[in-house]
Order: structure tokens, then C-alpha cells, then sequence
């Protein structure tokens, strides 16, 4: 298991129940970034990559 997988499992049991909007997510992602601007990148690559999940092209 990796470090990370700790806080998705915690995320999964405190919130595993609820339905949330992608504006939702982005304001929580804005927020985070305001707060640890050093995590920035990371948070950009992650919801670029959730942006085109279903995009066929990006599978190459």
C-alpha cells in the first residue's frame, strides 16, 4: 500500500456515501491550493488528467 492510499481510504470512509458536483471538487481544489500553494502542480496535473478520463486520444 502506498502512503497515499491512507488518505484515499480515509476519504472513501468518512465520504464514501455522498455525491458531490465537479464545481464542488474544483472550489475544495482551489481551496487546498490556496493553502499549500507548494502542492500547485500536482493538483493541476490531477484534475487535468480527471478532465480527460474519457477522452480516446489520451490513451496513446
Amino acid at each position: 500500500m502506498y502512503f497515499t492510499d491512507r488518505g484515499i481510504e480515509e476519504l472513501v470512509q468518512r465520504r464514501g456515501d455522498e455525491q458531490v458536483s465537479m464545481e464542488w471538487l474544483g472550489e475544495r481544489l482551489r481551496d487546498f491550493v490556496d493553502l499549500n500553494p507548494e502542492f500547485e502542480t500536482p493538483i493541476e496535473r490531477f484534475a487535468t488528467w480527471l478532465a480527460r478520463l474519457d477522452d480516446e486520444d489520451d490513451d496513446e
